[in-house]
């Protein structure tokens, strides 16, 4: 049972532990590196590592989504970013790489935002992503779904995410026709992946609508705002510990339907991806990090999805700083630095290993302490 704090007369808090919290304890076993695996596989899509690109127009282009993909992992593109608001959004990327430490910066990025989402520009970005290979995926927001889904499903995607801050099975609105999760998923013939989500009970209803995949996570970062604008704050490692439980949980229900679990937030380094695996996770969602790559749309500048909301902007601008290097070398090296932002996918690969662990179902029995 989860440690519960009383906070005050009446009022209870469970204990949630944050990635920074918990390391990866070795067993008696140690492997070979190069007999580890880090290949996974959503539906019918295979992948070489468990890299999913965070669909922010910073990192994701259709020629980095592209790239990502060449390298193994999954990139996927905002649908209702500027490289559907813009023919050629180049100068406009260039405009706000070099903003520096401009205090207009959020309203600058409400400005370059408001320029409406045109359909078109939505099926030539997916002809784009299918001319360079590879599986092809793109994010939609849950407002915008049932508006953007025909237009999105018309150009051909091979796997569809839909992503918010907080993602529910059960959204209520007494002004709008809200979407139906479970109703939507089930009309498609292609994977879903929907989140995110915090805790165990999202997760379990979340995929009980028939998704393939659940983000577990807000994106938090050291530039997100999500905590002091609406005071949510995701410790990690319990969020994804709770989400597995779910779908163990779930396995059990279904009869052995497995939902892949995608962890978004607080992961910067190697032994980041590796905590968060070995907390449940199948995947990890990257964002800021892949910023530091050359291939960077945005030059090296970083900002969240939701830092251009038009009323109520959750991520502060990152002020673009030099590349570390390619995005081969940022995933696999060699590195050149010791603090583990370089060859994270090695990184991984190189944990597994010394723990003696052949792949990454194996990887997420690892045993895990409390070291804070």
């Amino acid at each position: 049972m989860r440690d519960v704090v009383e906070i005050g007369l009446g009022k209870t808090a469970q204990r949630g532990y944050h990635l920074d919290d918990i390391a990866i304890v070795p067993s008696r076993r140690t492997r070979d590196v190069d007999d580890v695996s880090t290949a996974w596989q959503l539906d019918a899509y295979q992948f070489g590592i468990p890299c999913v690109g965070h669909p922010s127009d910073a990192t994701m282009s259709p020629a980095s989504a592209v790239r990502l993909g060449q390298l193994g992992g999954l990139g996927v593109l905002n649908v209702e970013g500027l490289w559907t608001r813009y023919e050629n959004p180049a100068k406009v990327l260039e405009e706000l790489a070099g903003l520096g430490e401009d205090a207009r910066a959020t309203k600058r990025l409400q400005e370059v935002y408001a320029e409406p989402i045109r359909p078109d520009l939505i099926a030539e970005r997916v002809r784009e992503l299918r001319a360079g290979g590879g599986t092809v995926a793109v994010r939609v927001s849950p407002q915008h779904t049932l508006a953007l889904a025909p237009v999105i499903l018309d150009a051909g995607v091979d796997i569809l995410v839909i992503q918010g801050t907080i993602v529910s099975a059960e959204h209520v609105s007494t002004t709008d026709e809200p979407l139906n999760l479970k109703e939507f998923i089930a009309d498609l013939d292609l994977p879903v992946i929907v989140g995110g989500c915090t805790d165990y009970k999202t997760a379990l209803h979340l995929m009980r609508t028939g998704a393939a995949g659940v983000i577990v996570g807000i994106g938090g970062d050291d530039w997100s705002t999500t905590e002091s604008v609406l005071g949510i704050r995701v410790p990690m490692a319990t969020a994804i510990a709770d989400a597995a439980a779910a779908r163990r949980d779930y396995l059990d229900e279904t009869g052995g339907r497995y939902v892949h679990l995608i962890a978004d937030g607080d992961m910067q380094t190697s032994g980041d991806i590796a905590k968060a695996l070995g907390s449940g996770a199948d995947a990890v969602m990257l964002g800021e990090p892949l910023s530091l790559c050359e291939e960077a749309p945005a030059g090296g500048a970083w900002w969240h999805s939701a830092a251009s909301h038009p009323s109520l902007p959750r991520g502060a601008f990152e002020v673009a700083g030099e590349p570390l290097g390619s995005m081969e070398k940022l995933l696999f090296g060699p590195a050149d630095e010791p603090d583990g932002q370089l060859n994270l996918f090695g990184g991984l690969r190189r944990a597994m290993a010394k723990c003696g662990y052949r792949d990454l179902k194996e990887f997420q029995k690892v045993g895990l302490v409390l070291d804070r």
